[in-house]
């Protein structure tokens, strides 16, 4: 057995944030794979060093709109088989997916809908949470083993988050969004920061308008889940809160494979 490690962090623009010595970090992580989000560029907008950094293999989702969404996943051992959807026009276009086989696991690199432009895209954000479950049972009922990863846009529990009570109606922390996410948990996915550390209290975003990471004013909504089988497997998980360049900051698990 040996120990994989990976890492997911929403980069709030991949390209602005090479210019904050991501790929130093990238290098020092170590992370035999390392998933980001919100990348808000095409391939071809991209420097050589960030489409092939060393050691790493890259690929890309975009989405139709310029500057918009986008993830991408940076791996030491290219993956056998990658797909940039869910075979669902009404989520395939914007970028927000990377499903990558691993074969060990298939990992899921995925930058959940934000609802905070209103109900619709409070509806449009909870549609997609049901279609990458459905997506997610496909492999799992096939006998693979799943990780997931990413911007989910939502905190759980009112751990997650500095003023729970003050957000209850405001998306990220709604009463629908919540008990959204509790079907990942229903459907058996892990939340491995929370398995590890059931009381710790860290958060991954802070709002960079109201300088709320000074203040640690911050909420958890980046996370690591794995299926069931991996359970045991899972060895660390963290928030890298010390870790600057975005408004998130990375997330890391290490499983025993």
């Amino acid at each position: 057995m040996s120990h994989v490690t990976l890492f997911s962090w929403n980069v709030n623009g991949i390209r602005a944030i090479e210019k904050k010595g991501f790929l130093d970090w990238l290098q020092r992580s170590q992370g035999d794979i390392v998933a980001v989000q919100e990348t808000k560029a095409r391939p071809e907008q991209l420097s050589e060093a960030l489409l092939q950094p060393g050691g790493y293999h890259a690929d890309w989702s975009t989405a139709e709109k310029k500057g918009y969404s986008g993830v991408g996943t940076y791996s030491k051992t290219k993956p056998v088989n990658v797909k940039t959807g869910f075979d669902d026009e009404r989520f395939d276009q914007d970028g927000r997916i990377l499903i990558g086989d691993f074969e060990r696991f298939v990992l899921f690199n995925i930058y959940f809908p934000n609802g905070g432009r209103g109900p619709e895209w409070v509806k449009h954000k909870l549609e997609f949470y049901t279609r990458f479950l459905e997506v997610v049972d496909g492999y799992t009922r096939r006998g693979r083993s799943v990780i997931a990863t990413g911007d989910v846009n939502t905190a759980y529990t009112e751990i997650d988050l500095a003023r729970p009570k003050e957000n209850v109606k405001h998306s990220g922390f709604m009463p629908e969004e919540r008990e959204a996410l509790g079907e990942f948990f229903a459907a058996g996915l892990i939340d491995t920061f929370r398995y590890l550390h059931p009381d710790e209290v860290k958060y991954s975003w802070w709002d960079m308008v109201t300088h709320a990471r000074e203040r640690n004013v911050g909420w958890r909504l980046d996370y690591f889940f794995v299926s069931p089988d991996l359970k045991e497997h899972i060895v660390d998980a963290d928030i890298h809160t010390e870790v600057m360049g975005s408004d998130h900051c990375p997330i890391s698990l290490t499983l025993d494979l």
